[in-house]
């Protein structure tokens, strides 16, 4: 139980920072420490070894998976940026840029789309 232990004063610690009401935040640590022995609880702490153990895996492929996912979104997002400066230069070389990024997106069949959509959300749900 040291990593149950381990959880309960962080937690603790995220609750009174989030609640500011100092009823609400006594009433939500008495229900943390009624939580401490339940079966809730113990399911919370599968989720988080599971996770710590994905987390420290030697297997790049498992380890960095999400993160990895996550730094593509942050570079298309990101994108728009080089993207807004050539626009106010260069506008149709921004268009054509644009044209054919969305031609390209548009040319991937929609199965793979889907494919992708339901092992994301099976590797989500999986974790949970």
């Amino acid at each position: 139980m040291p990593l149950l232990e381990s959880l309960i004063a962080p937690i603790a610690s995220i609750i009174d920072k989030v609640l500011p009401d100092k009823a609400a935040r006594d009433k939500a640590k008495l229900e943390l420490l009624a939580l401490q022995g339940t079966q809730e609880l113990q399911q919370i702490q599968t989720q988080l070894s599971a996770i710590v153990a994905e987390a420290n895996s030697r297997d790049p492929w498992t380890s960095r998976a999400r993160p990895s996912f996550l730094y593509v979104m942050y570079v298309m997002i990101l994108w728009a940026l080089p993207m807004g400066v050539l626009a106010a230069f260069r506008p149709d070389t921004a268009r054509d840029i644009a044209a054919g990024m969305n031609a390209y997106l548009n040319g991937l069949p929609e199965p793979l789309y889907a494919l992708f959509g339901t092992g994301y959300l099976g590797y989500t749900a999986m974790r949970q």
